[in-house]
């Protein structure tokens, strides 16, 4: 069974444009990102789903230079850019990821597909209900689910987000939400904002020596030493779907 993770990446952004290839300590975000995932066990194939748009060629030349696997479909249709992707580089099982998450533990996304792989489920992920900080967001399910899901989603919605159409039809589909041990959902290190940038600047700061392989747990014991952190971009709230 062929496990794909498959990263969402754009240069459009309605508040921080171009975030992806943003640098810190010379370095884009998306490098952080792809270089820390490159540490799971789980993954097979890790690829870079960025839309048709010129202006997402810098993502197309970063893959190239940086020999990693592309595809570019809709910019809209993004469940249909997924199920391209997924069915191009022959996906069994498809991890879902956003180009946001430039610290993402891959210990977390190994722990959401051994979930997956050793139980009867259809989509697993650790976003039904949060436990984990955003930015560790990932979500497990079966190729015949995204297939399904590209065959019979309607809503515009659907389309935009990509799984809405699995996680909103529990008759349909086996979800599994995997809880971390305590509630650590109030914190935020994905990058939307100049704040969350800040943020993920100075924790990538610290851990300069060691940006492929700390943990999640490592940012947590930093930040609750360094409390003030948190209060970078306490502010920021996430985008709603529009449902």
């Amino acid at each position: 069974m062929k496990v794909v993770a498959i990263i969402q990446a754009r240069m459009g952004s309605t508040r921080l444009p171009g975030k992806v290839l943003k640098e810190i300590n010379n370095k884009p975000l998306l490098e952080y990102q792809f270089e820390r995932l490159k540490q799971t066990k789980k993954i097979d194939q890790l690829i870079i789903a960025t839309t048709t748009n010129k202006a997402d060629d810098p993502i197309i030349e970063f893959c190239k230079n940086n020999n990693l696997s592309y595809f570019r479909g809709s910019e809209n249709d993004v469940l249909s850019r997924y199920y391209e992707a997924a069915k191009k580089y022959n996906a069994d099982t498809v991890v879902r990821l956003t180009a946001d998450c430039p610290i993402i533990d891959p210990s977390v996304v190994d722990d959401i597909i051994l979930t997956f792989e050793n139980n009867e489920h259809d989509y697993v992920s650790n976003t039904l209900k949060r436990f984990y900080p955003r930015g560790m967001d990932t979500e497990v399910f079966a190729f015949d689910a995204l297939e399904k899901a590209h065959k019979n989603a309607d809503k515009p919605f659907e389309r935009e987000h990509v799984t809405p159409y699995i996680y909103l039809n529990p008759k349909i589909f086996h979800l599994h939400n995997l809880e971390y041990v305590t509630d650590q959902s109030a914190h935020r290190w994905t990058v939307d904002t100049e704040e969350d940038f800040l943020l993920i600047e100075k924790i990538l700061g610290h851990f300069h020596a060691e940006a492929n392989t700390f943990s999640m747990e490592d940012t947590l014991s930093y930040i609750n030493k360094h409390p003030e952190l948190k209060e970078i971009n306490a502010t920021i709230e996430q985008k709603k779907l529009g449902l």
